[in-house]
Formats: C-alpha cells, structure tokens, sequence
C-alpha cells in the first residue's frame, strides 16, 4: 500500500498534457474482440484498469504488446471461448462491456459481475433489456450473466428508460453485427459513445447518430479484422487538471483537450469569478476575482455537468465565499469524499441527493483516505490548498483513472510525493 504526501498551499504554474481517456479506452479494447483481428490502438492510459484488461486478454491467450509509450497492438484472433469469469472481471466496472462484444462474437457470453468503485448499487438491468430486445436470453446466477442468442441476434427498436452510458455501449457492442436494423432510443450522449461509435465505424460498421440521444446501427455480417485507432482525449483528466488550478489560484495550460467537452465545467468555472481562456487544443486557466463566487451545480448525463467531477468540484467550491450546493443525479451515493474533506476543515453538509457546502473555510492538512477514484482527486486537490501536510492513502483507487498523476502534479510545481505506507 502506498499514499501520497502533499505540502501545502501550492499555486500551480505551468502547463501539463492529458492522456487517453480512460471511459473511451474501455470500451475500445473489449471491442476489439468482436472481430478476429489485429489492433494498433494509440493514447490508451497507462493506468490500472487498463493493466486489468490486459490481465484478461492475456488469461484468454490473446496477444499484448507495447508498441510505444502509449500505444498497443492486441491481436484477438486465437480467442476460442465465451467464458469470461476470472477474477479481474470482478475488479472493473468496465468488464460488463465484453458481454456485448462476446455475444456478438461468439453468440454467446459467460461473464463475471461487474467490480469498480463502490458507489452502491448500479444495476445492469437495462445491459439485460438491450440483450433480450436484441433476441438474447439472459440469466443471472452464482455472481454470472450468462447470455445466449445461438440464432443469432435480430435488430430493435430500444428505448432506454434512464440514460445509461453501460448500456448504450454494450447495445452498440451487440448490435453491430446483428441482423437488420437498431434503434437506440434515449441513447448517452457522452464523448466516449461517439468514440467508440468511430471505432466500430473504422472496422466497417455501421452507426449514425453517436453523439444525439438516438443512435442508429444497420447490422453487418462481418467486420475488418485489422484496424488502427486514438483514443480521444480524457476530459475528465482536464476538468480535473482544471478545478486544481483554479483552486490553487493558479496560472496553468491544459493541453491536448477538446474545450468543447469541457463546457459545462467553463461554463460554472466563469460563473466563480475563474479566468478561462479556450484554443483549439488547449484550456487556460488563471486568476481573475478572487475570493472565488459560490454556484449552484447539479450533475447530469452529457452534456451536463459531468458526475465524475463532482467530488473535485465540491473542494473548490469549499474555497469560494457563501453557501454553494451540489445536486447529484447520477450516482446517488457519490458522496463519501465529505467526510475526509471536512477531516480537513470543510464544512460540507450532506443530505442526499444534495451536499451544502459553506465555503470560505480555511483547509490545513490532515490523514485522510480516497474512497474511490474521484474522490482521491479532489482530496489531492484539497491537498495542494491545505495549509501543511496532507497525507491521502487509498492511492490504488487514483491509480485507476489517472496517468502519472504525481509527476504532472509536481511539473506544475506542486510539492507531492508517493511513499509506502
């Protein structure tokens, strides 16, 4: 076990560059096994659910190998089974994602329930209503979702009854090579369905409307087996990189991001009294009104304000003047960073779905643990605001999302370190 030692305050100066994201990447590699191939895929995270992906390939006697720093060449061609039980299923929330990919191979999927981090219950009963829409029968036993379709899977119309980001991706993962034509009705709109909607599209699918809330997928009988692709940009990576520098009154460049997913963040960002200044592939972020404005914030699907930023959002907001609340929508047990933030000196109020949190509190350093990967960034980021020393264990969870989060921390001049505990 490690965990990560910060002396603060910081201001974080200078400029870093975000990876591949994580949410895109996947769902990308469980795709690449719907089609016997050969895969270079560039900007894939060196991160830690990746590391478990590749664990799984490898178990099931697919080849691996890094071509460059960032850049890997799978080849799925010797895979013989729609068994999918090893342990690492059970340690990501994104191993539901070969249950699609499988059945649209193989017509068949044994897969373990999904693991990841523990925000309750999240249920995959719109995963199983898109199978049996598509001609599937599905069962769930013994910590298994056993799907089968040995006919073959028929195209349908799919209306999903929240907007699930799971579902949308395991539907379009089914639906590629079924017969006839799918529609997917209240459909997530988020960056990472139309990546890997561009994915399919480069194998040969064939996906319109990746990106609106329907989705429509006229089924092939095959696809290519060999296809190069790059991951889009993590946006949660630069909001994250973004709510740092503002907190820490910083003057900092994100880099390789696509601002027009980052708007919802600007949006309330500009809202706080935050200079920010958008390019072509950069976000600068500088000081402009200090003390910072409190906002009203409510999460929301894309492209609404973004869940997975709720955490980091809610320790900026314990740096501005007035009483600011967050409304959670998404994931209504998101809120286990309050207590360590107020172990901190916040006085952050919870009574869900909604946190009121008093801002204006000064924070100073103390021991505290991440609970789950967002809430590890916005405890850092409370870190780098803290008067003294902040010592953040749980790394494990950061290590999930983030890619060499303390070295591009420390290029902005942070004063962070990794130790064992």
């Amino acid at each position: 076990m490690e965990k990560l030692i910060i002396q603060g305050p910081s201001v974080l100066t200078g400029s870093v560059s975000v990876g591949g994201f994580k949410n895109a990447a996947v769902a990308v590699l469980p795709a690449t096994i719907i089609q016997a191939g050969v895969y270079n895929l560039e900007n894939i995270p060196d991160i830690t659910d990746i590391d478990c992906i590749q664990a799984i390939f490898n178990k099931k006697g697919m080849e691996w190998s890094n071509v460059s720093s960032n850049t890997i060449r799978i080849d799925t061609r010797s895979l013989d089974t729609y068994d999918f039980t090893d342990d690492e299923m059970s340690s990501i929330r994104a191993s539901i994602y070969f249950a699609g990919a499988l059945l649209s191979r193989f017509g068949h999927a044994i897969v373990a329930l999904p693991g990841g981090c523990n925000f309750g219950e999240r249920p995959i009963d719109l995963h199983i209503k898109g199978f049996e829409a598509l001609g599937a029968t599905v069962r769930q036993e013994y910590g298994k979702l056993f799907v089968d379709a040995p006919n073959g899977l028929k195209g349908a119309s799919i209306y999903l009854d929240t907007v699930s980001v799971g579902a949308t991706v395991n539907i379009m993962l089914a639906a590629v090579k079924a017969e006839g034509s799918t529609t997917i009705e209240n459909a997530a709109k988020e960056p990472h369905i139309v990546d890997l909607a561009n994915f399919l599209n480069n194998m040969g699918a064939k996906i319109r409307g990746a990106g609106t809330d329907v989705i429509k997928i006229t089924g092939v009988k095959e696809l290519k087996g060999h296809t190069a692709y790059t991951i889009v940009q993590d946006m949660i990576e630069a909001g994250t990189f973004m709510i740092a520098a503002a907190a820490t009154k910083g003057n900092v460049f994100v880099r390789n991001v696509i601002p027009k997913h980052m708007e919802s963040l600007t949006a309330k960002l500009e809202e706080m009294g935050v200079g920010v200044e958008a390019g072509d592939d950069f976000v600068h972020i500088f000081p402009k009104d200090w003390p910072l404005d409190k906002a009203v914030i409510k999460t929301m699907p894309y492209p609404g304000f973004p869940t997975d930023l709720h955490p980091q959002m809610a320790t900026l907001l314990t740096q501005a003047q007035g009483d600011s609340t967050i409304k959670e929508t998404v994931w209504l047990t998101r809120f286990q960073y309050a207590n360590e933030l107020n172990r901190m000196g916040a006085r952050i109020d919870v009574n869900c779905p909604v946190a009121s949190i008093h801002g204006g509190q000064p924070l100073t350093g103390a021991p505290v643990s991440a609970n789950d990967l967002r809430a590890g960034a916005a405890l850092v980021i409370a870190g780098l605001c803290a008067t003294g020393t902040t010592a953040v264990s749980g790394v494990h969870y950061i290590d999930r999302g983030y890619e060499n989060l303390v070295d591009k921390f420390r290029q902005l001049g942070a004063d962070i370190e990794r130790v064992e505990d």
